[in-house]
Parts: structure tokens; C-alpha cells; sequence
């Protein structure tokens, strides 16, 4: 059962409590973890709170405290539970899922949150840890509240940090996960990225051709390619040139424009965790040169505070990423986060300036054009209460298709409208 609907919770006897508690549950469901987010108040011996998006209500008892709920098909759950500071376990005790008017029983824990308190805030987060892997198993390295700005930064690609250290193992580590106060399963994270900032004056990428992009004859001369080739970041002029340039590159200087080549959260009950390099709807390595500073990305949520990773840092990068590797380096980062409404997002969805871009991602380039117009559409539908005909228009007149990324496991295709067209549509209201 993806979301846990119902409960009935024992807990020992405790203190009063003198504010709202927040806690994350993680039921063992046959090696299966599902968790769920359970706040309780009491006033005086009545108990209140929710689980999820559902009102519980329930009392306290010589032995522990008693919750409960009812789904809209009167399943029951059942929870009993010994207490110690912040940490509830104990046992479940759940409808089969197999067998009418069974039971099955399921150990469970469950971990308090310290939620900050007060008006929103700029925090630091100082990481010394990394992840290797978009995953709920990991435990929040911050609580975040929306509204709250968030000062961190991440390491390169190889896991090498703003002073050259290797602090994490290669692919991708990630900073995080950040668990954001009030985010359920259904919900819609927007990540906005308010600061991205070069943090060290070097980088690194590869020369050649990524293969998607190779043709046969091409291949033929490429004997060779793939080495490491070293960039020197000015970070007063913003400008990045090659530390030991070949004769016809000698007065080649590019501007750079940082970038997070992924960004993801942790993904949904009865997946395995995925790969730092992996992409899909719920973001990751997407690797989109235009999820930079000023940007805002629209992700789902799928676990109890979303948990939030970002990493790959870039100093700049070409559509496709066609070198395998970008101009990796490591950032200094600041980002908040909204939290809005249930609504469904079949890819990530990025907000600049001036356009609005969904992200279609699959194992090919027509997989990934057709995954990019399909979310195209449904945002139109979302947002302007579009039919499919009226969506089809704007895309034939006013479509700006580009290649995100050939480097990754899967393709990217990116599916941009500007903002202007809309200027004169109606928006939908939102629910």
C-alpha cells in the first residue's frame, strides 16, 4: 500500500508535549520499507494530528497513546509502539494483501523531526557526507521549511572538492537529501535556484564524441579520444579557457554559465534506489544546461519530505553534453523550495525568465521527443485547460525542441514555449 491510510498507535507514556511532533514512519513491509509522515499534538488528553494528507485523532492511556484513522475503504492499521527520545518502534499490524479479514504484522520504527521554528530564514548546510544514489535510505541531512534559503555546496562529478580533495567515490555524488517540511506523496516540490557560483578557478572534461552522437566514419578517426582535459576558471571575468591549449585553440575563451547537472528526489515505495547517473520523473542526472541561477525546477513528490538531492556541478556545457563529460567543477549553491498542490508531472518541468521546458528522457531520441511533447501537452492542459487540438497549435507555431543531454543513460529532449505567447490566455484557477 503506497501511502499509509490508516493507523491505530500505541506508544509507551510520555511527557505532555508542548508543541507539534513530527515524526517519519518506516514500515517493514517483508523487507519493503514504506514511510509515511505522522504530526500529533495533545491538548491535555486528546490527541490530534495528521498522517499524510488524513486527520488522525486519539487519546492518551496508562500504557502509551492511541492514534487512529480510517481510509475511504475502511481498512484498519494497527500500530503498537515503545517509545525512546526520538525514536518509536515497535510493531504493525495490517490488513493482507492477499487474503479478506487477514492480518500480517510488520516491524516499524519511526524518527522524530526537529523542525526549525520561526519565520523563514537563510540556513547553511555545511555537507561531509555525499550520495552516490537518488534514495529514501538515507537520512535527512536538513530540515527545510518552505521559504527557507539554503546556503550549501556541492562537489564535481568525481566526487573532488572547491579545494581538490577527493571527499566522495565518482558518478555524480550528490549534496543531500533535504527533507522539506509539509511535502507528501502527490505534492509538487518547485526548487528554486537563487545562487549558483563558481567556488574553485579549475575544471575538468573530456575531448572526443559522445557515441549517440558519433557517426561511423567519424568513429574511424577518433582512435584515442577521451582524455582528460583541463580548464582554467576565471572566476572575476567569468571565463573559462584550456590550461594546456593545442595550437588551434590557443585564444579560445568561453563564458561560463554554472549549472547543476542533477537534481532529483528520493523515489517512490517499491523502487530500489537510483543511480546518481539515472534520470527519469524524478529528475536527476538530466544534465540541462538551463537549470542554472534564476531557474526554477518542478519535481514530484514520492516520499515524506520529498528528499532532495542536487550535484554535478558544471561550469559550462554544450546542448547534449556531448563530450561525455561537461566542464565539471564544484558550486557554491543557494535554493528554496515551495511545496504546491497534488497535481501529476509525467517529467520534470523547468520555469526561466522567459520560457517555460519540460524534460523528456528515455532509452532514444524519438522515445525522449515523444516523452517531451506528451508532458508539453498536459501542462497546457494543466495550466490553460487546453484541449489536445489547442495544445497541438501552439506546438506547431511556437515549439523549441533541444537536445538536453546524449552522455547519460538516457536521452534527453528538451521542449521549450516562451512565456510571451501566453501573455493574452486565460489561466486555469488552480485547485
Amino acid at each position: 500500500m503506497r501511502n499509509l491510510v490508516a493507523v491505530l498507535l500505541l506508544l509507551s507514556a510520555s511527557p505532555a508535549w508542548a508543541e507539534t511532533q513530527t515524526w517519519v514512519l518506516s514500515v517493514d513491509r517483508w523487507g519493503n520499507t514504506e514511510r509515511s509522515t505522522l504530526t500529533i499534538e495533545a491538548t491535555g488528553e486528546a490527541l490530534s494530528g495528521r498522517l499524510n494528507n488524513l486527520a488522525v485523532e486519539g487519546r492518551r492511556e496508562k500504557d502509551g497513546l492511541v492514534f487512529s484513522a480510517v481510509d475511504p475503504d475502511g481498512a484498519r492499521y494497527r500500530f503498537e509502539a515503545s517509545q525512546t527520545g526520538d525514536v518509536l518502534s515497535g510493531w504493525a499490524d495490517y490488513p493482507d494483501t492477499n487474503t479478506p479479514d487477514a492480518r500480517a504484522r510488520h516491524a516499524f520504527t519511526a524518527q522524530r523531526l526537529a523542525i526549525p521554528t520561526g519565520p523563514p530564514q537563510r540556513r547553511t548546510y555545511a555537507p561531509e557526507t555525499f550520495s552516490n544514489t537518488f534514495t529514501a535510505e538515507r537520512a535527512p541531512v536538513m530540515v527545510v521549511r518552505p521559504g527557507d534559503v539554503i546556503a550549501t555546496w556541492t562537489i564535481d562529478s568525481g566526487g573532488v572538492d572547491e579545494h581538490g580533495r577527493t571527499v566522495a567515490l565518482y558518478g555524480n555524488p550528490q549534496t543531500g537529501p533535504f527533507f522539506i517540511v509539509g511535502a507528501n506523496p502527490g505534492d509538487v516540490l518547485a526548487i528554486h535556484i537563487r545562487k549558483l557560483a563558481l567556488n574553485r578557478d579549475y575544471a575538468d572534461s573530456l575531448d572526443g564524441i559522445t557515441s549517440r552522437a558519433m557517426p561511423l566514419g567519424l568513429a574511424a578517426r577518433s582512435a584515442g579520444l577521451g582524455q582528460r582535459v583541463r580548464w582554467r576558471l576565471d572566476r572575476t571575468a567569468g571565463t573559462a579557457r584550456l590550461e594546456n591549449p593545442p595550437v588551434g585553440l590557443k585564444n579560445y575563451v568561453v563564458p561560463v554559465r554554472p549549472m547543476l547537472g542533477g537534481v532529483g528526489v528520493a523515489p517512490d515505495f517499491g523502487f530500489a534506489p537510483f543511480s546518481a547517473g539515472d534520470t527519469g520523473r524524478f529528475g536527476g542526472n538530466m544534465d540541462f544546461n538551463q537549470i542554472g541561477q534564476g531557474a526554477t525546477l518542478y519535481l514530484p513528490v514520492y516520499q515524506p519530505g520529498g528528499l532532495l538531492f542536487l550535484g554535478d556541478g558544471h561550469a559550462l556545457q554544450g546542448d547534449g553534453e556531448t563530450t561525455q563529460w561537461a566542464l565539471e567543477t564544484s558550486l557554491d549553491v543557494e535554493f528554496s523550495v515551495e511545496v504546491l498542490p497534488s497535481r501529476a508531472l509525467s517529467s520534470p518541468r523547468v520555469e526561466t525568465a522567459d520560457a517555460i521546458t519540460v524534460i523528456g528522457q528515455s532509452s532514444s531520441l524519438d522515445e525522449a521527443v515523444r516523452a517531451a511533447t506528451g508532458s508539453m501537452v498536459q501542462w497546457l492542459e494543466q495550466d490553460y485547460g487546453l484541449s489536445v487540438s489547442e495544445a497541438s497549435l501552439i506546438l506547431g507555431t511556437a515549439a523549441q525542441y533541444r537536445v538536453v543531454t546524449l552522455a547519460g543513460r538516457n536521452a534527453g529532449m528538451a521542449l521549450s514555449l516562451e512565456k510571451a505567447l501566453f501573455r493574452d490566455l486565460p489561466r486555469k484557477p488552480t485547485k
